[in-house]
């Protein structure tokens, strides 16, 4: 036998061989692959092994790309990896197979959004949001619709989201932030299209007598508000703006001014409590007693949760010699702004000259802290404030 004819013999006892192994054998069927792997995709999740899982879900969708479950499951694996542009599709096709998946959708939008697609993101975004309930996926559905509105323009809406964020989480600092952000930013723009549109308005000229206020200042801000109010007397606010800086300020002639607003104010509606609390601080700083008392009764008669009335009242009793009267208002005080470090020093001592020493001492120690944090979040406040006016050119009266 040549060797030709051996080579020949030897491939067809050999294709023999293969034909009737593959024969015993058969090739899996398509539904057999795919439960093949979908087993080994849902081993490989069990074991925490994801990079091992996507190999196999995507076999899966590639033989049944109808498979709702399989491209949902792909779609999370890769988005959880940060695999957004390979997430995208999978997510998508798993919603188009099944509208309902709202968690599947919010997932869909933020990888729209992470990878650029602003239309299709807001569209997924504000759909899931509407819908979802887990506090956790609506905060972070919720923080990224708010950066597709700002970048797309869209503040105020931003500003609707962060409201209903707020409410779920009020003590989130990365809420918090975004939200000083945004509203820092429509404030500037607010500002900014004022400034284009009416420059020499009434409402120009109180909002840069409100920068001006925020910066300490009081002369310039006053100066502004005559401004305002000599174009449009009847502008909503500024005239109690107005007084209340006056009030505040060490000319004789300006107390009597701001009296004066206020009385107005109050003659025109007999419940106006905000000025009657600003005309009852007045008559206390001044000494008279029965005054300031009379106006913060009155006031609180109008709002008894008013901390600021309280207080008022709580300082003219112990200026009337009535201590023991004033010790419930100023203790109602602290309860009602916990945050005031002046109620919680004049209780402490109020507290130490009835002899109860170790309510004073404990009174005391919060008064340290809230003046400890007051300094510091003036310091912050400024500096916030300072790189605010140098961001925005620092915008002045012309």
């Amino acid at each position: 036998m040549s060797l030709t004819r051996s080579l020949f013999v030897t491939l067809l006892l050999s294709a023999s061989c293969a034909l009737a192994q593959a024969q015993a054998h058969p090739a899996p069927t398509r539904a057999q692959q795919i439960a093949e792997h979908s087993r080994k995709a849902e081993m490989y999740l069990q074991q925490k092994r994801p990079d091992l899982a996507i190999p196999q879900l995507e076999d899966v969708v590639r033989l049944d790309p109808g498979n709702v479950e399989a491209q949902a499951n792909l779609g999370v694996l890769l988005f959880f990896r940060g695999q957004y542009a390979q997430a995208t599709p999978a997510l998508s096709a798993a919603l188009r197979l099944h509208p309902g998946l709202a968690r599947i959708q919010a997932l869909l939008g933020m990888s729209e959004e992470r990878t650029g697609d602003l239309t299709a993101a807001q569209k997924d975004l504000e759909a899931s949001f509407a819908v979802l309930k887990d506090p956790k996926i609506q905060m972070q559905v919720g923080l990224a619709l708010v950066h597709v509105y700002r970048v797309t323009n869209h503040l105020e809406k931003a500003a609707q989201v962060i409201a209903v964020l707020e409410q779920q989480q009020p003590t989130n600092p990365e809420l918090i932030y975004i939200a000083y952000r945004l509203y820092s930013d429509l404030a500037g723009e607010s500002m900014l299209s004022l400034s284009l549109v009416a420059p020499d308005s009434a409402q120009m000229h109180a909002v840069l007598a409100h920068e001006d206020a925020l910066q300490n200042k009081n002369e310039a801000a006053i100066a502004e508000y005559r401004k305002a109010l000599a174009i449009d007397p009847k502008l909503p606010g500024a005239d109690y703006e107005l007084a209340n800086l006056l009030r505040n300020a060490n000319d004789v002639k300006q107390q009597a001014e701001a009296a004066s607003i206020f009385q107005a104010a109050l003659k025109a509606n007999p419940y106006d409590e905000p000025s009657l609390v600003a005309l009852g601080d007045m008559a206390l700083k001044q000494g008279n007693f029965q005054q300031s008392k009379s106006d913060f009764d009155r006031a609180l008669k109008i709002d008894p949760n008013d901390s600021e009335a309280d207080f008022g009242l709580a300082k003219t009793l112990i200026g009337m010699n009535q201590s023991k009267a004033a010790l419930p208002i100023l203790e109602k005080t602290v309860q009602l702004d916990p945050t005031d470090a002046s109620a919680h020093f004049r209780l402490a001592t109020l507290y130490r000259q009835l002899g109860r020493q170790q309510a004073a001492r404990k009174q005391i120690e919060i008064f340290q802290r809230l003046h400890k944090l007051k300094d510091k979040l003036s310091a912050i406040y400024k500096k916030m404030h300072q790189q605010s006016q140098q961001g925005s050119g620092g915008m002045s009266a012309q």
